[in-house]
């Protein structure tokens, strides 16, 4: 994380001094003032995160000082230097904005300590700011209900690479849960206690991105009343996600690969380069290599967020996924509804693993919603789906719970896989991503062996 800065103002030069060394040697920036009047000028030209400042000084004095910063860093934390026995004007700074106190002569061990502990404090604010606005996207924005094997693959994968701060190129249809799995792997691993900012990129505003990305210091444009961070900040030491990636203006391409390339942002109308740490996650429904291929999206961006690839494949693709989904999706909406639906019938069910699902997860949890709210309290059924499956002729009732229903599906998938290698075993096995040994073991349980004989001899 980058360095906090801060503004050290007293007209006592040896204290100035000696204190403005410890603090650069505590790891801080620090911006040192002899009076008022000059630190006013460093508050209206630098970002700063903490004003230490003197009440007495010659000119503009300590408390109007403290003025000025409420209203020119209104984020920054102050602590005010007063002379003993004037601790009732101390307080009077405190009702001000100031946060805390300390007495001449001064001892620099208890400024460190009570500076660290504001810092710490200003933090741990943010952070739970920004969990407050997670919390209010869904609660369960992270639950992940997957039946798949390439789900179940997608997911391993999300767990090893959540150890890193690598970059995360997510492709997809819309729909196909992009989002979760990039929360997925943000609380999964290292980042689990960091931010994470999520950023739709096709609502961007081109002549305000680098403001929305990097921030922008008090009257560098109109409009621009107070200092702002931007994005990078607001997510250093978590995860950036950027939604729809293909969706940036090209001339807004070469801002953010500076930025990943350096670690580094600057914000608008400031001079000073600040460094962040941060994984950046993009996602993108596109083709970025035909993108690319157009002169509409950069090659080298793309390098830099392709470290790892993940490829979340279509719900049509993994039907075995739509039951379990189903019954995750009643249980969210019965409580957020407060309706009492017991589940969706097997016929419905059936109907709804055998829809091509064109709007993918999104489009099932909109249908399952709408089917709920005409339902009411009871049991789902075919009729209730005809807006988007259509009643078509009667069928046979089929035996379709939960669970028979995902091993209906898993043993379709795997004969339609065996079938296109010519039942080469081997070679289905390494298609479905578990060892031939697992693949056995599958046929039995499913009776596939049975199945291919049955097909085989016109049964």
């Amino acid at each position: 994380m980058s360095p906090k800065t801060i503004l050290l103002a007293d007209d006592e030069q040896t204290l100035r001094m000696n204190l403005a060394e410890v603090l650069r040697e505590e790891g801080f920036d620090v911006i040192a003032c002899a009076d008022g009047q000059e630190a006013l000028k460093a508050l209206k030209a630098n970002s700063i995160d903490v004003l230490i400042t003197d009440l007495r000084m010659p000119g503009l004095s300590g408390m109007d000082l403290i003025d000025r910063a409420r209203t020119l860093a209104p984020s920054a934390g102050i602590i005010v230097i007063t002379a003993f026995g004037e601790v009732e004007t101390a307080v009077e700074a405190m009702k001000k904005g100031a946060k805390d106190y300390l007495c001449k002569p001064l001892n620099f061990d208890e400024l460190i300590f009570k500076l660290k502990q504001l810092l710490a404090h200003e933090d741990l604010a943010r952070q739970n700011e920004l969990m407050k606005q997670q919390l209010r996207q869904g609660s369960d924005s992270t639950e992940i209900v997957a039946r798949s094997s390439v789900m179940n693959a997608l997911l391993e994968t999300i767990q090893r690479i959540g150890q890193t701060m690598s970059n995360v190129l997510l492709c997809g249809e819309s729909g196909t849960g992009k989002e979760v799995l990039a929360r997925a792997l943000h609380y999964g691993g290292i980042t689990r206690d960091r931010p994470i900012v999520t950023v739709n990129c096709g609502g961007l505003t081109e002549t305000l991105i680098e403001s929305e990305f990097f921030g922008h210091r008090r009257g560098s444009f109109t409009g621009a009343e107070k200092d702002r961070i931007g994005y990078f900040e607001a997510a250093d030491g978590g995860t950036l996600f950027l939604d729809e990636i293909g969706n940036l203006p090209f001339k807004s391409q070469s801002v953010l690969l500076r930025a990943i390339e350096q670690r580094a942002i600057i914000r608008v109308g400031d001079t000073k380069s600040r460094r962040v740490n941060l994984r950046i996650i993009a996602a993108t429904n596109t083709d970025l290599e035909k993108a690319i291929a157009v002169g509409a999206f950069r090659e080298d961006l793309y390098f830099r967020l392709n470290v790892v690839r993940l490829t979340v494949p279509p719900l049509r693709e993994r039907p075995e996924d739509i039951p379990a989904l189903i019954e995750h999706f009643v249980h969210k909406y019965n409580a957020e509804l407060s309706t009492t639906c017991p589940g969706v019938d097997e016929e419905a069910i059936e109907a709804l693993c055998a829809h091509p699902w064109r709007g993918n997860v999104r489009e099932l949890e909109n249908v399952v919603e709408r089917a709920l709210i005409f339902a009411g309290g009871r049991r789902v059924g075919i009729d209730d789906l005809s807006f988007v499956v259509g009643k078509g002729p009667p069928r046979a009732p089929v035996a379709l719970d939960l669970r028979t229903a995902t091993r209906h599906f898993e043993k379709q998938h795997i004969v339609k896989v065996l079938a296109s290698f010519g039942n080469n075993k081997s070679a289905a096995a390494d298609a479905l991503g578990i060892g031939l040994s697992s693949l056995y073991r599958k046929m039995d349980e499913l009776e596939i062996a049975k199945t291919l004989c049955e097909a085989s001899s016109g049964v």
